[in-house]
């Protein structure tokens, strides 16, 4: 039976909604604590949905930043608001944020009807108001819509003591269910087919595909089931470069991948087949690998590889390894989304890589393993003594871990290391999963002779 993943619980939902730039993105970063939403003066910054738990007094619940409803025409806007008004369908409490130096625009109007045609309990946060003489009068216009209003400042954190206090009464109290299954991200540069891959997974159009170039709008994590397992599968707009555009959009694409990498136990790269790895997903994987999750790189658009690229398998690895060379045995999966090509074998290689997740050694095999390995290199030294070891045992981490114990720790160099890691992953085929081994120092003084540690 699988282990539970302690990322996911079935947790109450609240969101918060309002117009651009009224302070939404200040205030999902003052209750998470958190600079994860980009906060910016520029209307519609925030485009992306951004989810994360928080506790308020006991009470534990998903905070979401639904980016900014707006009544633009342009397409961007239009998929935002079709989606947030879907999304909010979900949700069990509403913050509405109107900006209190403005007063009751059309626009908030329009908000706050949607927030009341959805039927949940929501609170009307009147932010921007500076000063605590100017406050009922600035509330007053939003009284019109529900009772629940309160006055705030973002920036003076003022009004925040009314805004937890609202959350813990209202919040309801549900136990969370652990989510059974592994987490899977999928990141990668604009276009090379993330979006596609998704729908193949789940066979269906989750994912909102705008026709403007490298734009994605997340929806919500979505489950499915292969061979009986469960997986989760968290979207991603994908990691984009920060520089390349000059309203600095991108940079939320960053910040929403690297959530989904802390978030997730397996992380899917999509590289455009046709052009193959680039520096960038280097530093993609490089970002992956420090966050220790299992990997899969997913070359796309393979179909077009064929016929583009002489011995285009050969190619892409060579190209793997000469931009991705610091991660050598990373797992590669052919694929076309566009065609459905590939997908069962990626599918294979998701389960497999769960599955060495999980591995477990016993403290016996690793110990036989590990002096059987020792032998075979020069004993690192340190000063004039050679580095002695006398027991290695997993932990409790995922990927698999380990600590070995030894008389001079810092003697232990990244090289060796190294090899220590690379015999393991041959001994029990943990190829692709970015295992690690810490050294401590041995605490049996009396084993300092020895090379085995008698318990």
């Amino acid at each position: 039976m699988s282990s539970k993943w302690n990322s996911y619980q079935s947790l109450p939902k609240v969101a918060i909604m309002g117009r651009p730039n009224v302070g939404k993105s200040t205030l999902f970063n003052i209750l998470t604590d958190s600079r994860k939403a980009v906060v910016k003066n520029q209307p519609g910054v925030t485009r992306d949905i951004m989810v994360e738990v928080v506790e308020v007094w006991g009470k534990t619940f998903e905070l979401i930043d639904t980016g900014g409803l707006t009544e633009a025409t342009d397409t961007f806007s239009q998929l935002i608001r079709e989606q947030v008004k879907d999304f909010l369908g979900e949700v069990d409490l509403l913050l509405v944020v109107v900006d209190g130096r403005a007063g009751l625009i059309p626009e908030d109007r329009d908000v706050l009807k949607i927030a009341k045609s959805l039927g949940k309990e929501f609170l009307i946060i009147v932010n921007k108001i500076d000063k605590a003489h100017e406050e009922d009068l600035l509330k007053a216009d939003f009284f019109e819509f529900g009772e629940e209003v309160v006055g705030a400042s973002f920036e003076q954190r003022r009004g925040l003591g009314d805004i937890l206090e609202w959350l813990h009464k209202s919040v309801p109290q549900r136990e969370g269910e652990l989510f059974d299954g592994p987490a899977i991200a999928i990141v990668g540069k604009p276009n090379a087919g993330k979006s596609s891959l998704v729908n193949q997974l789940l066979g269906e159009k989750r994912m909102i595909v705008s026709d403007i170039a490298g734009t994605t709008i997340d929806a919500v994590d979505s489950p499915f089931i292969h061979n009986d397992k469960k997986y989760l599968l968290i979207d991603t707009a994908g990691l984009r470069r920060s520089s390349k555009r000059e309203d600095h959009l991108e940079v939320i694409s960053a910040f929403k991948s690297q959530e989904s990498i802390r978030k997730a136990q397996i992380v899917l790269l999509v590289i455009d087949g046709t052009i193959g790895p680039t520096d960038q997903d280097s530093k993609i994987l490089q970002a992956i690998l420090e966050s220790h999750k299992g990997v899969i790189v997913v070359a796309n658009k393979s179909d077009l590889g064929y016929d583009e690229v002489e011995n285009y398998r050969q190619w892409f690895k060579k190209k793997m390894d000469d931009e991705l060379y610091f991660f050598a045995d990373i797992p590669v999966v052919f694929t076309s989304a566009i065609n459905g090509m590939g997908i069962w074998d990626l599918l294979e290689k998701i389960e497999l890589v769960a599955s060495k997740l999980e591995l477990k050694i016993s403290t016996s095999d690793l110990n036989n393993f590990f002096f059987e390995t020792v032998r075979m290199a020069p004993a690192p030294v340190w000063g004039n003594n050679n580095v002695k070891f006398y027991y290695l045992t997993q932990t409790h981490q995922k990927p698999p871990s380990f600590i070995a114990f030894a008389n001079h720790p810092e003697g232990v160099t990244p090289g060796y290391r190294r090899f220590l890691a690379k015999n393991l992953k041959e001994k029990w085929g943990l190829e692709g999963i970015p295992i690690r081994i810490f050294i401590m120092k041995s605490k049996n003084k009396k084993s300092e002779g020895d090379h085995h540690d008698h318990r």
